[in-house]
């Protein structure tokens, strides 16, 4: 298996890993302008970009999903509730998928509460071993924080979401499991970002301060945050499709 995490603009992350052996690879969260640097590292591994996706529809950053897909001749995916949100055509992801990348598979755990849409990725390397290996958890959990609740205007309830999908989806998981979230510090999608790009489970569920609240508590603390993002309606247009 390769691995790649791909600082950008904007604190954000994006991934590009998949398996060199059956020569498939997957892209998660490109930022519009970075399609070049996808299309080399995967000249450089020698493998075909068979999947790219996009964790949630992004409202800090243009995505480049769509276009590196269509470059790269590969389909483009999203969870499967952005049916209707978006105008133009892709494969939705559902909550339990497994994408066969070769000897990588990717499940896709839905984790709504950021955004409704918001999936993470566990990933498993079968020449490593079974067991899954590392999680890419989007704007849903981050090293030190978890993602911000409000840019729909439904603080309470997408706050409410958001516990619930952490405790059912990712706090459930091994602490050996490694996360790689969708930003560090600097982004705003959430307060108390580190400037690590990476953890695992179990430190974050010692030391990670809203892990360990209980349901109300965490609502009222995650819903402390900061100014949205600068042109974030515009962002949002154009990643639903609706504007150039």
């Amino acid at each position: 298996m390769f691995f790649r995490q791909y600082p950008t603009k904007d604190s954000t992350l994006s991934y590009f890993f998949g398996c060199g052996t059956l020569a498939k690879s997957v892209a998660v969260d490109v930022v519009a302008g970075d399609e070049p640097w996808f299309i080399e590292e995967a000249r450089k591994a020698n493998v075909k970009i068979t999947h790219v996706i996009d964790t949630h529809v992004h409202a800090d950053h243009v995505s480049g999903g769509r276009n590196l897909a269509q470059v790269a001749g590969a389909p483009y995916y999203l969870h499967e509730s952005n049916r209707g949100n978006v105008r133009f055509d892709f494969l939705p992801l559902t909550d339990g998928q497994v994408l066969d990348v070769g000897n990588v598979k990717v499940r896709v755990l839905h984790t709504p509460g950021h955004t409704p849409d918001s999936v993470c990725l566990l990933v498993t390397d079968l020449r490593r071993g079974e067991a899954p290996w590392f999680v890419v958890t989007g704007d849903t959990l981050f090293v030190g924080t978890v993602g911000r609740p409000d840019l729909l205007g439904r603080e309470a309830e997408m706050a409410a979401q958001l516990h619930d999908a952490l405790h059912a989806k990712l706090l459930s998981l091994p602490d050996e499991i490694e996360i790689f979230p969708g930003h560090q510090a600097g982004s705003a999608c959430g307060v108390g970002l580190s400037g690590k790009p990476s953890s695992t489970l179990g430190f974050e569920k010692r030391w990670n301060p809203l892990l360990s609240k209980g349901r109300e508590e965490f609502v009222a603390a995650v819903r402390e945050v900061p100014p949205k993002p600068p042109e974030m309606e515009r962002m949002l247009r154009v990643n639903r499709g609706l504007a150039a």
